[in-house]
Formats: structure tokens, C-alpha cells, sequence
């Protein structure tokens, strides 16, 4: 097994780091009740185990979905390896622990789905580090504390729903998200008044705010759906 290089730049590493980022994975996944994973074995190509799909131009693991499979277990800081995932989906499973710091490096994701598990801790600053973040989904976890500004400078966001948490604050900066489209922030502990940039955002269609106790009054407008209630 290749040695795990954590941080090392893409060229220097190929699809034995990311067979090994995922057997690392798979040490720190304590329930596997369906045996999903029995044929992430060393005797095939990691780009033909349950959940991957490699790109077709570098044959490296581009997609890593394990929604919807009962899982239990934490994320190994040796997933930060996979250099070249675009899309990370662990949906609706029994992941727990906090999220570490190694999952910056995956400079190229678009996509993150971490809704539904057990996580918890502070959302992690390193989040707003992500260049082509389009989508990303951290509801129904136990996340604590206050949203980090820096989510809010990723001017490639689309879609971001962290509602369903412990989360807490008294108002949302949206820095320069643009090309937002959808924005969930349903909270039991957010208060203060809705902050009127959210009004700026010409791209946004829906805003859920739902659940908290926020104060004030909001803008009308003709292409911007509301629940606030």
C-alpha cells in the first residue's frame, strides 16, 4: 500500500493514495450492516468498488457516495488524499464526531452532502476554502455554535441548507454569494433581524428561515420565495 502523503500536490500521487484514503475509510466505519463494503478489496481497482466513480481522464476517484447506506463510524483525516473528488455524499447515515481539518485539501469539490448523521462541533472555518463549492448540504446533524463568515465568500455557491442543527447567532453575512439560488437557514437559536444584503442576491429563489426567532420585517419582491414562519 502506498504511503499516505496528506496534502501533496495531485501529480505526485495516483489511484494507490486514493485505494488507500479509502481503505482508510473503511477501517474508521465500525457498521456495515448491509456489507456494502465487502468488495473494497485490494484485489480490484478502488474505481470499481461500491460508491466510486473515477473520472475518465485521470482515472482517479472523482465521486465517493455513500448515502443511504447505515453506516456508522468517523471520517479519517486520510480522505483530505482524494485529490480529485468533485462530489462528496455520505447522506442519511450514522457518521459521527467532528470533520477534520485534512478535507480542505479537496480543492476541487463542487458538491458536499453530509445531511442527516451525527456530526457535530463547530462548522469548520476551512468550509469557505473550497474555490468551486456549488452545492453544499450539512442539515439534520448536530452542529453547534455560529455560521462561519467565510461559507458566505464562496462566490460559486448555488445551493447551501445548514438548517436542522444546534446552530446559533444573530445575523447572517452573505458576503458574495451571488449565484445562490436556494438558502436554508432554519435554526431553533437564530434571532436578530433579517439582514436586508440577503435582499441583494439576485440570483436567489427561495430562503428558509424558518424556526428561529428573528425579528424585523422583509423586502418584497416578485422573484423570491419566503418562509419565514
Amino acid at each position: 500500500m502506498a504511503e499516505l502523503t496528506i496534502g501533496t500536490d495531485a501529480t505526485q500521487t495516483n489511484i494507490t493514495t486514493d485505494q488507500a484514503a479509502l481503505l482508510a475509510l473503511r477501517s474508521h466505519i465500525t457498521s456495515d450492516p448491509h456489507n456494502i463494503l465487502v468488495n473494497w478489496s485490494t484485489t480490484t481497482s478502488a474505481c470499481n468498488w461500491v460508491g466510486v466513480t473515477c473520472g475518465a481522464r485521470h482515472l482517479r476517484v472523482a465521486s465517493l457516495n455513500l448515502s443511504y447506506m447505515g453506516f456508522i463510524g468517523t471520517i479519517p483525516p486520510h480522505l483530505g488524499n482524494l485529490s480529485f473528488l468533485v462530489e462528496l455524499h455520505f447522506e442519511n447515515n450514522s457518521f459521527h464526531g467532528t470533520l477534520p481539518h485534512e478535507l480542505s485539501y479537496l480543492r476541487r469539490l463542487k458538491l458536499i452532502d453530509f445531511a442527516y448523521n451525527n456530526f457535530m462541533g463547530s462548522i469548520p472555518s476551512w468550509f469557505g476554502s473550497f474555490p468551486k463549492l456549488q452545492s453544499f448540504y450539512l442539515y439534520g446533524n448536530n452542529f453547534s455554535g455560529s455560521i462561519p463568515a467565510t461559507i458566505f465568500n464562496l462566490s460559486t455557491l448555488q445551493v447551501i441548507d445548514l438548517s436542522i442543527n444546534q446552530l446559533s447567532g444573530t445575523y447572517v453575512s452573505t458576503g458574495y454569494l451571488d449565484s445562490t439560488v436556494g438558502l436554508s437557514l432554519r435554526f431553533k437559536h437564530f434571532s436578530g433581524s433579517i439582514p436586508s444584503a440577503i435582499f441583494n442576491l439576485n440570483a436567489l429563489q427561495e430562503i428558509d428561515l424558518s424556526n428561529n426567532q428573528l425579528s424585523g420585517t422583509y423586502v418584497s419582491t416578485s422573484y423570491l420565495h419566503y418562509i419565514v414562519d
